[in-house]
């Protein structure tokens, strides 16, 4: 309900609505395919019940991770857009200029970047060499700790758009570092073949 009324969330615990549960079990069956090695989420419940539709398909525990959490955003959480566009103009302003800005007061995405990137190395350390792992977080925060990874400057964060619900991103690692894959799929990738992995 909060997306329809373009609410923010931020760290709000909001919990997943019908239609979300629903959003989650079909990304459930699909991420199946893929034979994740590990889970790891957000805390935040909307995550943490994605998250365990994986769980329930494939068997695997899901391991929580605060750091895996959306943006604190401050006052602006719980607020409609049109509501923080009318109390904090400046805040949005710079912000959609691509500026680093807490806004609300909360975070800054480079620290949200920062958590996020050390809480996907722990999930790393839980898989073989060549496993699979799931990362299930937020929108915001996965835009901003797939930059990261990428080796991209926050000012180029924003050119990957944030995730639509229940949609994924996938990242490969190369002998030139990690490589995206895939960004805001609903479907799974297909096969590269070529001499550039």
């Amino acid at each position: 309900m909060w997306n329809l009324e373009r609410r923010h969330q931020g760290q709000s615990d909001v919990p997943l609505d019908e239609t979300g549960i629903a959003q989650a079990e079909r990304a459930a069956r699909l991420l199946a395919a893929l034979k994740p090695d590990a889970i790891i989420a957000s805390d935040l419940q909307r995550a943490a019940d994605t998250a365990a539709a994986l769980a329930r398909v494939t068997g695997l525990e899901v391991n929580l991770d605060k750091g895996l959490r959306e943006t604190y955003t401050g006052s602006w959480q719980g607020l409609t857009m049109a509501e923080i566009e009318e109390r904090y103009p400046e805040e949005v302003a710079a912000w959609r200029r691509g500026e680093l800005v807490r806004r609300g007061g909360g975070e800054l995405e480079t620290e949200v970047a920062e958590r996020a990137v050390a809480a996907i190395q722990r999930g790393l350390a839980m898989i073989p060499p060549g496993g699979t792992l799931v990362a299930v977080s937020h929108g915001g925060a996965a835009r901003v700790t797939i930059g990261a990874l990428l080796g991209l400057a926050p000012s180029m964060w924003r050119v990957l758009g944030a995730l639509s619900n229940c949609c994924w991103s996938v990242l490969g690692e190369s002998s030139h570092g990690w490589r995206l894959l895939e960004h805001n799929a609903g479907s799974l990738p297909q096969p590269v073949l070529g001499d550039d992995r």
